[in-house]
């Protein structure tokens, strides 16, 4: 692995990848086609962490006024001479991001986004020296940048919701040269004010800053944004005409977001680790933008750097650690029964078919649960399969770190409602002190109708058992006095749950198997077997239980069956 590229963990600024080596996937004819198709405004949406934070560097590095030109050298935009030569190093740019422009309330998000533009602006400290600019112009320009007693910028609210419009202004006239805007993240105000409560106060900001920015700034060429939702028009754009909006639906831009099956081969054939492709395809693959199958660059990224660090390394959850997942939390706390067995059928494996609303405002997220399919496909959490059809979209969990994100949340908000009834569940959990296996099954049975299944007949059996066995885990989580461990080493393996009530001498051991095609009679007798012949109760013996009982449970989608093995009595 030595002179090997490093791999650019982190790091979104573009300057910084080129100047200092790190491997680059070339997304540079992004350049070309953005001024052969440009239009006045241009959004891009796409999930989190598909790159486009990395673009909207790159764009800036491309057009600034002053940048190096040789960061191009070699990738696929420097072969477009006249092009380079015409646009290149030509433009002011402003360049912002809004990814951290939220709080508790509007005051302090405005705090940050004050904070946020005043930063950009002090880029251009010689405005305030410019002979191209008034005395008047560059005491506004001083507005600006002016801090106050506590060291923070003091722009009042009317400076604020004019700014990007005087500082593309400015820039005009000291380089003579319209100025380029771009807004990364351009939706994130919004998504937190809507959490924080204060979403009506911050539309009304970003409505004016935008629109005094973006709609007849003579001094604008162009301007670029990006977000996670195409917010509706009549939200936030009111007015702006020439306006081009690219999203996951549309079949333009959609390869220079994201990796392509050609861009994975060829990092992991630099990296030599060819052999690691189809478990990256399962994991990180599957996303459709238009008609392009993408795998998550975030994901692939890191699981190439861990596999640097450790050849041995296994996929992880990269992309789950990156933001919240309470939008599956919310969906599956507002889904009816209709929406569950949905749930269920993607889970398994399967599609369904949604009318998807891509332009929507954050009040229509919670007006209707159709919304939140919209949202499911437009954050990541679906994606698109097979083509629309009278405006019906199929929808599929697109990867198998997707579908553990699902499961996963499924789980805690099963563990969550199981516990606002505390006696049925203290019961339930009695019933295997008391070998009542008829309370058990019964009990069981009921939890796992409430619960959102798994079907998928793609999954191997061990992982289909591992799900009862987390449901089980979850229900017994909660018991007071009861030391609940599982996969514990014993007698001559790892048995599936070992209890011990150490205050009654009280000691079980669970087994459990996939019931195939129903099959539970079989089931429970190959875990009654398996108990006894590794001798699982030994560590219950060892740590002194006096009354041991053993459960072989057998399930079948929302089913079960449970027998009792011979239970011992210790004196």
């Amino acid at each position: 692995m030595a002179g090997k590229a490093n791999l650019p963990i982190g790091i979104e600024d573009f300057g910084r990848i080129r100047k200092d080596g790190f491997y680059y996937v070339d997304k540079t004819r992004m350049i070309k086609d953005l001024l052969e198709h440009i239009a006045y405004l241009n959004l891009f949406t796409r999930p989190r962490r598909f790159g486009k934070t990395l673009n909207m560097s790159m764009l800036k590095y491309f057009f600034e006024a002053g940048s190096d030109g040789t960061l191009f050298d070699g990738l696929e935009i420097s072969g477009e001479k006249d092009l380079c030569d015409k646009y290149m190093g030509k433009f002011p740019v402003i360049s912002i991001s809004l990814k951290e422009v939220g709080g508790e309330n509007f005051e302090a998000a405005k705090r940050i986004l004050r904070s946020v533009i005043g930063d950009e602006a002090v880029r251009f400290s010689f405005l305030s020296e410019s002979d191209r600019l008034t005395a008047i112009e560059r005491q506004q320009y001083a507005k600006l940048v002016g801090l106050d007693s506590q060291g923070e910028y003091a722009m009042s609210d009317e400076v604020l919701s004019k700014s990007l419009l005087t500082l593309s202004r400015f820039l005009h006239k000291h380089y003579g040269q319209s100025t380029i805007i771009l807004i990364d993240e351009y939706d994130v105000p919004l998504d937190k004010a809507y959490l924080a409560g204060y979403y009506d106060a911050m539309v009304n900001l970003v409505r004016t800053l935008f629109g005094r920015a973006l709609k007849t700034n003579s001094s604008l060429y162009f301007a670029v944004l990006t977000g996670c939702l195409r917010i509706s028009k009549e939200s936030i754009f009111t007015g702006l005409n020439n306006f081009n909006v690219y999203t996951i639906k549309d079949v333009q831009y959609n390869e220079y977001f994201g990796f392509s099956d050609e861009e994975v081969r060829e990092l992991l054939a630099y990296y030599g680790f060819m052999e690691k492709f189809d478990m990256i395809k399962e994991w990180y693959d599957g996303y459709r933008f238009g008609e392009l199958e993408i795998y998550c660059p975030w994901d692939v990224v890191s699981y190439c750097h861990a596999l640097k660090m450790n050849s041995s390394a296994t996929p992880q959850n990269y992309w789950v650690n990156t933001s919240s997942n309470n939008i599956i939390r919310n969906f599956i706390d507002r889904a009816d029964g209709t929406a569950r067995d949905e749930i269920e059928r993607l889970i398994s494996g399967d599609s369904i078919y949604k009318k998807i609303r891509q332009e929507l405002t954050y009040r229509d997220l919670d007006s209707r649960i159709d919304n939140l399919w919209s949202i499911l496909f437009t954050t990541g959490y679906l994606t698109q399969c097979g083509k629309d059809s009278d405006g019906i979209t199929g929808l599929v969990i697109p990867n198998r770190e997707i579908r553990w994100i699902f499961v996963e949340q499924i789980q805690e908000w099963f563990e969550a409602e199981t516990k606002r009834d505390i006696q049925k569940l203290e019961s339930f959990c009695r019933a295997f002190e008391e070998n009542d296996t008829a309370a058990i099954e019964k009990g069981f049975t009921s939890y796992l109708r409430r619960m959102i299944s798994i079907r998928d007949t793609n999954v191997r059996k061990e992982m289909k058992e591992n799900f009862y066995h987390g449901i089980l885990l979850g229900l017994f989580a909660g018991m007071d006095g009861w030391k609940v461990r599982s996969n514990a080493e014993s007698g001559d393996g790892y048995s599936d749950i070992c209890v011990e009530v150490e205050d009654k001498e009280i000691g079980f051991i669970i087994e459990i198997k996939y019931a195939e095609n129903a099959a539970f009679e079989d089931g429970c007798r190959k875990a009654l077997e398996q108990i006894h012949d590794r001798n699982y109760e030994e560590i219950l013996i060892d740590d002194g239980m006096a009354t041991i009982h053993k459960y072989g449970i057998a399930c079948y989608k929302k089913r079960c069956r449970v027998i009792s093995g011979e239970s011992c009595i210790l004196t």
